[in-house]
């Protein structure tokens, strides 16, 4: 049988044959089947995996899974607690933002409540850049089309824009762009923005002003864009798209004039545009303000001026009324002057290199701002310090006999061969020049004031210091010292640096402010108060809610029977003196004239300051008029006619 050729006989398994492991059968060819082959290749694919495997590197996978994490734990906490605040404000920006609701700014009036000031619509477009296309053909073709449509060019706009950054929060704040849009232009521009992400047209008010007389531009200022360094300095309250006070009143009130914002609450749409209004909070509108200023006169003393000035082709001259009671700014006159709504709406180019170049300087506010040397409007100041300190009194007398001579020296009168015997009230009347050198720096045994006293009562009147008028740019003037010589000049003081202090030459120098406010010393018998122009805050409904405090800063400084003797000196000035031209006004009047030498090449500065009506003053009259000459010929006639008209002819 088949069965006998096996060896011993022995069984072999089933499956040997299949798997391989069969012993050699004699007489039988074999070959590997699929199958056998297929287990084998699967057999290897295992030993091969077990051999390219270490687990020896699993900790280091484990490390470098941890760094990973830690990576992104550390940057998530970054995110959400330490600039959480930050990236949630500007998520929110997204949809919800808070807008500014702008306040009306105050209206300006005079003493009459005549507006002088008012509130007129003006076009502006703004960015807010966080909402401007990414895509720099987009931004660029919007460009494009407001340079267009605005006539602005290209490349200032992106000038603008290249001063914020895209993602910090400056680039969610209004972005001026362009301002005082004409109605054509505004209308295509609001119609396109629609369609530009992140271009907003808005009307936002600018000042237009009523110039009944353009030196009031002097006291009105004007109001401009703010610009970078006001909005540093001003803070939050502010935004780069807002107009503020640069000059004149409109600068020195501007807290009270421009009010208090609102804000209101929106959602917006992917373009920036507002679709709801959430929440508003209203703003509180700005308090208009009355001024003391009497517009009438204020023409009359702007009219009197410019007919003088011309008539003798001249160019620059300040006035001041001022009530001596009380302090009240009544008429300010700075010539030349210019026009503010010019500055309001935006001036240009040309017309601001006009004004700067004008060598008469119309910018300049010559009433508060200008520096000159006294004249002989001081000596009323110099003869109430002799008197109160007792150097003199009022029947002390010198004689004038053309000047004296210390030395080589001469210091002379005004009046060839002199005055004769002279009391202070002739002194004042005459402006006789003797008088003021004995009382002023003393002569032969007769000791005077010395420098020392007369700085002293110079600044008890006022001198040497700014008055504190609710005007900025207001100059200090100056007293000088022996201290201030030596260190400045590096000389020593001498006797003919009193002498010519004495009588308002020299170093001294004061502004017509200053000198209208010692005036008023001498008007209302001793009280010297701080000159203002505003005189009364009202809502803005023109309800009253304070009165600018009017209480003298100084009193008592000079003795009522010395304050008397110096006003009889001035009086006496108009019926016989140096200013009798005024004696035949419908009302009695004081005054002082002044002639003030500042060049050796051009005429001298002319002065008048005075006050009517003697007995119970109303009004004190300053008037200064560069290079006019002689003060009496040149500065009273000018205060003569105002006097007339204001006194006659108007009504308050």
């Amino acid at each position: 049988m088949r069965f006998n050729k096996y060896k011993n006989n022995k069984q072999e398994d089933p499956f040997s044959i299949i798997t391989g492991k069969h012993k050699n059968v004699e007489g039988i060819s074999y070959r590997k089947t699929w199958t056998e082959e297929s287990y084998m290749a699967a057999d290897k694919g295992k030993e091969t995996l077990g051999r390219t495997f270490s687990f020896s590197k699993i900790p280091f996978i484990i490390y470098f899974l941890l760094f990973f994490v830690s990576i992104i734990v550390a940057r998530a906490a970054w995110l959400q607690v330490i600039k959480g605040d930050y990236y949630y404000s500007i998520a929110e920006g997204n949809r919800i933002r808070v807008e500014r609701v702008e306040a009306k700014r105050g209206i300006i009036y005079d003493r009459n409540m005549r507006p002088l000031s008012r509130n007129i619509a003006n076009f502006m477009l703004y960015f807010i850049p966080s909402d401007l296309p990414r895509d720099d053909d987009e931004l660029n073709k919007l460009i494009l089309e407001v340079s267009k449509i605005s006539g602005t060019k290209e490349e200032e706009i992106k000038k603008i824009l290249a001063s914020v950054k895209i993602g910090t929060m400056e680039s969610y704040q209004p972005l001026f762009i362009i301002d005082n849009i004409e109605y054509e232009k505004a209308m295509l521009l609001y119609l396109k923005s629609d369609e530009w992400p992140g271009a907003i047209l808005t009307n936002k008010s600018r000042r237009e002003y009523d110039l009944f007389s353009s030196s009031l531009s002097h006291i009105l200022g004007y109001t401009g864009k703010i610009n970078p360094e006001e909005l540093k300095n001003f803070g939050q309250e502010y935004l780069q798209i807002d107009y503020i006070g640069k000059m004149g009143i409109e600068y020195f009130w501007e807290p009270d004039l421009k009010g208090i914002n609102g804000k209101k609450q929106i959602e917006v749409d992917a373009l920036g545009k507002e679709k709801n209004i959430i929440n508003e909070q209203s703003a509180e509108d700005g308090h208009n303000l009355v001024l003391s200023i009497d517009i009438e006169l204020q023409k009359k003393l702007e009219e009197v001026m410019l007919e003088k000035l011309e008539r003798l082709n001249l160019g620059r001259g300040a006035a001041i009324v001022i009530n001596p009671n009380n302090g009240e700014v009544l008429a300010l006159v700075s010539l030349p002057a210019y026009n503010n709504n010019a500055f309001a709406r935006g001036i240009t180019t040309e017309e601001y290199s006009e004004l700067i170049n004008n060598p008469d300087k119309p910018l300049f506010n010559r009433s508060v701002s200008g520096e000159y040397p006294s004249g002989s409007t001081i000596k009323p100041v110099i003869s109430a310090a002799a008197l109160e300190e007792g150097i003199i009194n009022e029947n002390t007398t010198f004689l004038s006999v053309g000047g004296i001579k210390i030395g080589q020296w001469f210091f002379p009168d005004w009046k060839a061969g002199g005055h004769g015997r002279t009391a202070v009230r002739k002194a004042i009347a005459e402006s006789v020049n003797t008088f003021f050198y004995y009382i002023g720096g003393g002569y032969n045994d007769f000791v005077g004031l010395g420098v020392g006293r007369i700085v002293k009562y110079g600044k008890l009147f006022g001198l040497g210091a700014q008055t504190g008028i609710d005007l900025a740019g207001e100059a200090d003037g100056f007293l000088p010292t022996k201290k201030w010589k030596e260190e400045v000049k590096g000389e020593r003081w001498y006797i003919g640096d009193t002498y010519h202090l004495a009588i308002g030459q020299g170093d001294i120098i004061v502004t017509p402010l200053q000198v209208a406010m010692f005036t008023s010393v001498f008007a209302n018998g001793g009280d010297l108060y701080r000159p203002h122009i505003v005189k009364e805050i009202l809502s803005s409904e023109d309800k009253l809610i304070r009165e600018v405090e009017t209480d003298p800063i100084r009193s008592d400084f000079i003795s009522d029977y010395n304050i008397e003797i110096v006003r009889q000196g001035m009086r006496q000035a108009v019926t016989y003196g140096s200013a009798r031209s005024l004696s035949d006004l419908p009302v009695s009047a004081a005054g002082k004239t002044g002639t003030a030498q500042w060049s050796s090449k051009r005429d001298p500065h002319a002065w008048f300051t005075g006050f009517a009506p003697y007995d119970n003053p109303e009004i004190v009259i300053t008037v200064l008029i560069e290079e006019g000459g002689e003060g009496s010929a040149v500065a009273t006639p000018i205060a003569k006619e105002v006097l007339r008209w204001y006194f006659s002819e108007h009504t308050n």
